[in-house]
């Protein structure tokens, strides 16, 4: 089935014309450690410019668990507060996942703001940001954002309505695809076994 699930996406006309060209930069990578424990390091960022929904969104927040590559997609708005954010902070990762260890983003003012900065040290998350102008420190969120473009765009050529009403089947398409680097799909690496689905 594996082999012609490849071979439809190889003949799909849509699937070719989202993606987006991939080519590694050049240099030498220092990854970041390992995590011990599922949510316990997070990374984090923002898609921005995105076509206005009936609701009013703008921006999606990506997070992603390091350890087991699942991860939420949170549609926003680009007048949100840092309180707002953390909020959704809140409600959509901590009550899930409790409070992570660790929080990789990039310079983003939402990520170091007072606001931002005193509500992780609250609950005792130590932030890391990447150096400027070297987004591969965070490589695994940057490829996840590229991924997310190329679904989003796939539902604009595909669905009528607002991306964010399909914004929940592509972050449950993502969380339950083949993920090489872990050798499962991530939902598989969370919860300790595949996800029931109609694909399935």
């Amino acid at each position: 089935m594996k082999r012609e699930v490849a071979d439809f996406v190889g003949r799909c006309l849509v699937c070719q014309q989202v993606k987006a060209p991939r080519q590694q930069p050049a240099g030498l990578l220092q990854p970041l450690s390992v995590p011990g424990w599922k949510w316990e390091r997070v990374s984090m960022d923002f898609i921005m410019g995105l076509s206005k929904t009936l609701k009013g969104y703008t921006v999606i927040w990506v997070i992603v668990d390091r350890l087991t590559k699942s991860t939420h997609f949170v549609p926003g708005k680009s007048t949100y507060t840092a309180s707002k954010w953390g909020q959704l902070y809140m409600t959509e990762i901590v009550r899930l996942h409790g409070v992570p260890v660790f929080i990789v983003s990039d310079k983003d003012a939402r990520f170091t703001s007072k606001f931002w900065k005193g509500l992780q040290l609250t609950l005792g998350t130590r932030l890391n940001f990447s150096t400027a102008f070297h987004p591969q420190t965070d490589g695994q969120t940057k490829r996840l954002n590229q991924i997310l473009e190329d679904m989003l765009r796939a539902c604009v050529l595909e669905f009528s309505g607002s991306w964010d009403s399909h914004l929940h089947l592509m972050e449950f398409a993502y969380n339950n695809s083949y993920q090489a680097t872990i050798d499962m799909a991530p939902f598989e690496a969370l919860y300790g076994k595949c996800c029931r689905s109609p694909v399935c």
